[in-house]
């Protein structure tokens, strides 16, 4: 496959009082047959994320059309697992015709740096955003003990489950003097989209000597096969993408050199390249993503011209 990078489309600089900056994790969603929704964390002055979006025009996706106002929902309160940012990282169309939000929860700590688990909120008939519980449909396990964040959630009609890829771990390391996370993407399956097994099944695991960890994976269903596209933690260089493939969205062939795309030399995002997210815009396949400072300076676009 070639990814070819054509623009950069948004970041909030100073937009409202809570996105001061950053344009963090795009996740689209067709809205209608002109626009598609952009669903992103913005971070406020203190650097807590919260999610709102950009409409963009599908047919020039450097305009914006129209951009939230306020947040879609808040960050958790004083003591929870989402006090310090709720941050979307997948909307699901589920079998009831609502849509699930599926967030990752930040929590910070004390004698590690952080802590991430996964949230669930769900839109009602107003189609106003409703967090299901207080606390993580992911919540830590004995197995999964500091990290079950990064979801990213399909419904098979098919099979009549839905399906969840996540970020997974209990370990971090010391790389440069800093403290950093150890994860590898796993999977479940759930009858009902809320409620989900205690540990998953390794997906994508850490087997070269220079990565951590994974960012949030995205997967879609394409000429008959699943492809993920997901963020590696690249030691001494932050994220890189990744790419993978699957028969059964289970197991999964790694691939990361077919995704043939990498920082810039210059500009917004010479530093890294992350939070990739895929998506068929009339038979094209586009790729939002991030670039440096973990989306701190917006977001951009590439489109695959060949595979």
């Amino acid at each position: 496959m070639k990814w070819i990078k054509k623009n950069f489309i948004f970041n909030a600089d100073d937009l409202t009082y809570w996105a001061k900056s950053g344009a963090m994790i795009p996740t689209p969603y067709i809205l209608d047959e002109n626009t598609i929704r952009v669903y992103l964390t913005f971070l406020d002055k203190s650097g807590i994320g919260r999610c709102g979006y950009v409409d963009l025009d599908k047919n020039n996706l450097t305009q914006v059309l129209n951009y939230s106002k306020e947040p879609i929902f808040d960050i958790g309160l004083d003591g929870t697992f989402d006090e310090n940012g709720a941050l979307t990282c997948s909307v699901c169309n589920s079998k009831d015709g609502n849509l699930y939000f599926y967030y990752a929860g930040f929590e910070l700590g004390t004698k590690i740096r952080y802590r991430l688990l996964s949230g669930l909120a769900i839109t009602d008939k107003k189609l106003h955003l409703i967090k299901k519980y207080p606390t993580p449909i992911l919540e830590r396990t004995s197995e999964e003990l500091f990290f079950r964040g990064g979801p990213f959630c399909m419904y098979d009609k098919n099979a009549d489950i839905y399906k969840i890829w996540y970020v997974a771990g209990s370990e971090w390391m010391e790389i440069d003097g800093k403290s950093m996370p150890v994860y590898e993407i796993k999977y479940l399956e759930s009858q009902d989209g809320i409620t989900w097994p205690n540990e998953g099944k390794t997906c994508i695991k850490i087997e070269n000597e220079n990565e951590h960890g994974f960012g949030r994976p995205y997967v879609i269903e394409h000429n008959g096969i699943y492809k993920m596209f997901y963020s590696i933690r690249v030691k001494h260089l932050g994220y890189r993408l990744g790419y993978a493939e699957s028969i059964d969205g289970i197991n999964w062939n790694r691939n990361d050199k077919l995704i043939n795309i990498d920082v810039s030399n210059t500009g917004w995002d010479s530093e890294m390249i992350t939070y990739s997210a895929v998506i068929e815009i009339d038979g094209r396949l586009i790729m939002f993503y991030n670039g440096n400072g973990f989306g701190k300076t917006g977001f951009g676009y590439a489109e695959l011209i060949e595979e």
